[in-house]
Order: C-alpha cells, then sequence, then structure tokens
C-alpha cells in the first residue's frame, strides 16, 4: 500500500518557492518563513499568481513532485510533472475501452452509482440526526435516489447515465440549502454555481473539489492512468476527463460532508468571505488555511475500506480507487468496485 505523504499549499499571493539542496523552501518578501524535505511531499498546490524557481520545478518532476497551479477561485490552470508512470499497456488498454460503448457505459454506471450512493448517505445522515423537524423534500429526494441506483444496475446508455447524474446532481443541490443549520444568513445554497462561485457554500465547494481533483489526477498518474482520457466525462482539450470520473464517487463524503461540518460547526463565518466586483466569492487567506487544516486532518482519519476490508487514511482513498480502476482495466477484478460511505 502507498505511504500517504503531505501535499503543500501555497495560498499567500507574495510567496516564492524555491529549491536549497533537497528541501523546497518557501519565502515571503525574500524572508523564508517555511522548509520541508521534497521527499515527504506528494504534491504541491499553488493558488493565485505565484512564482517558483526552475531549479525546483525540476526537482519536483526528477521526485515525482505534481505542482498544480490554479486561480484563486480554485481552477485549474496547469500541471507541471514528470513522464507518465506505469506500464504503457495499461494506458493503451485505457485508450481502447474509452472508444468502446460497453466498456464505458460499464463504468460510467459504476462511477455514478458511488456518487449517489454517497449523495443519499449524506441525506441519511441528516434525516437520522434532525428527521422530526423535516419538511418532507429531503425524503422525497433521498428515495429517488434508490430508484435511480436501481435503474443503474441495467446499464442503460451513457447518455442516460450523464442525464441521470444531472438530475440526481440538481435534486441534490436542491435540498444541500436545509442540511445547513447554522449561520443562514451567511450560509445558503440556490443551486450549484462556479467560474465564479457566487455565494459562500459554492466558493467553499469549488475550493475542496479542485483539492480533491488534485488527488485524483496524482492517484491516477501514480498507477500508470491518464488522467485526461475518462468515461463517463468524453475528450475535451484541457480537461482531466479520468480525474472528473474518478472524482465523482468521493465529493460527498470528501468533499460535502466536510462543508457541511465546518458550517454548522461555525468554524468559517461570513467574515471570511468576498465577493469581489465582478460578483464572484472568494475566501480570504485565513480561512483558507482554515479549510486547509481540516482537510489534511479529515485526510488522515481512518476508515475500513468496504472492498478491501483494510485500515486505510481517508487521503488515500482516491489512491485506491485508482489502483482498483488499474486492477479492474488489467482483468484482475471482474468489475470496478466504487467507494461506498457506510
Amino acid at each position: 500500500m502507498r505511504k500517504m505523504l503531505n501535499v503543500l499549499y501555497i495560498t499567500h499571493p507574495e510567496a516564492y518557492i524555491s529549491k536549497d539542496g533537497e528541501n523546497v523552501v518557501v519565502k515571503i518578501d525574500g524572508s523564508e518563513k517555511f522548509r520541508t524535505p521534497v521527499h515527504l511531499l506528494e504534491g504541491i498546490v499553488m493558488f493565485g499568481y505565484l512564482g517558483a524557481s526552475p531549479a525546483l520545478l525540476g526537482l519536483c518532476v526528477e521526485k515525482g513532485v505534481a505542482v498544480s497551479l490554479l486561480t484563486e477561485h480554485g481552477k485549474h490552470l496547469a500541471t507541471v510533472q514528470g513522464s507518465p508512470k506505469g506500464n504503457v499497456l495499461l494506458r493503451r488498454k485505457q485508450y481502447r475501452w474509452a472508444d468502446e460503448e460497453i466498456e464505458t457505459t460499464k463504468l460510467a454506471s459504476m462511477f455514478i452509482t458511488g456518487k449517489i450512493a454517497n449523495c443519499r448517505e449524506v441525506l441519511r445522515r441528516y434525516l437520522s440526526d434532525y428527521g422530526d423537524n423535516e419538511d418532507g423534500e429531503i425524503k422525497k429526494v433521498y428515495q429517488l435516489m434508490a430508484q435511480y441506483i436501481s435503474k443503474l444496475r441495467t446499464v442503460p446508455a451513457l447518455e442516460e447515465i450523464r442525464g441521470i447524474e444531472g438530475e440526481v446532481a440538481r435534486k441534490y443541490f436542491s435540498v444541500f440549502d436545509s442540511l445547513i443549520v447554522n449561520q443562514k444568513d451567511h450560509f445558503f445554497m440556490r443551486g450549484r454555481n462556479r467560474r465564479p462561485p457566487l455565494d459562500n457554500v459554492n466558493a467553499l465547494l469549488s475550493f475542496l473539489y479542485s483539492l480533491l481533483l488534485h488527488e485524483a489526477r496524482s492517484s491516477l498518474d501514480t498507477v500508470g492512468l491518464d488522467a485526461f482520457v475518462g468515461f463517463l466525462h468524453r475528450d475535451k482539450p484541457g480537461r482531466q476527463g479520468l480525474a472528473l470520473d474518478l472524482m465523482e464517487e468521493l465529493r460527498p463524503y470528501m468533499v460535502d460532508r466536510l462543508v457541511l461540518s465546518l458550517i454548522n460547526r461555525q468554524q468559517l463565518t461570513g467574515k471570511d468571505f468576498v465577493q469581489k466586483e465582478t460578483g464572484g466569492v472568494i475566501m480570504k487567506e485565513n480561512a483558507r488555511k482554515t479549510v486547509l487544516e481540516a482537510w489534511q486532518n479529515r485526510k488522515r482519519e481512518e476508515i475500513t475500506h468496504p472492498f478491501l476490508n483494510e485500515k486505510i487514511p481517508i487521503g488515500l482513498l482516491p489512491y485506491v480507487q485508482a489502483l482498483l480502476l488499474a486492477r479492474y482495466l488489467r482483468g484482475d477484478l471482474d468489475n470496478y468496485p466504487p467507494y461506498l460511505w457506510r
């Protein structure tokens, strides 16, 4: 099993990262603020316009540390990494299957089955805690999701799977606002929006989804798969199709639940966000640090993986699912088992 390493997140707009021997050094206004040995890192994520020395980028490429550049909203701009890992035969198999309707549809169905089941678990936990005060809409969506999971067992056409995913996402986010039980004046949701996010909740979701995308891409690269060639998400220049596929089943468990906890436990407040002239909402730097700390703590928590029946840190979930996907493509598994939150 892969060892879970750290991800270095750079959020300060004046930060510059450089190389000192085998160390990554972070400086602000020429003053050193942080350093760490490169072998302790699996990735570096930089938000906003920041600087990095060519020597540092070369060291990261040599050591297999992916460096991702994101906007302040969390939109992916670029990733610097070394040559692809793994057996080229695995990637050739991935490319062939991506062009085969039967295999593409089968995998897309499994990704979305995992997503719906885990969204349903988010709602179930709310109903368990607050069901007596619920007006019934969440229960309706919860029951509807069970029907869609049953429908997916027949492995319908790819466009039908996409239609189901879109409908479930719309229904799910239509009741997401009801899952927020504190700070309703500052945290509310009137539907999912992004590029840019237009409210505090969407800003928080987009930020954390960007972190999860980095984890998914890094995990796929580690097992030798091409993050840009997906099954549910089809080819589009610059789109990390397979990383987005892998994210679907993990979003509710790794991100949505954390967002609700940060808000309902009042670890963030309305003062932690600012609306720009363009209408987009972003988090302030201190709020990003709070979210990143919560994200890292969440990744360290251990769970028993339902398929492997082994204890793993939550942060290894993207890697484990990427590994299971690679094993399925190689023919070592009869089917791809999505992660199902219990």
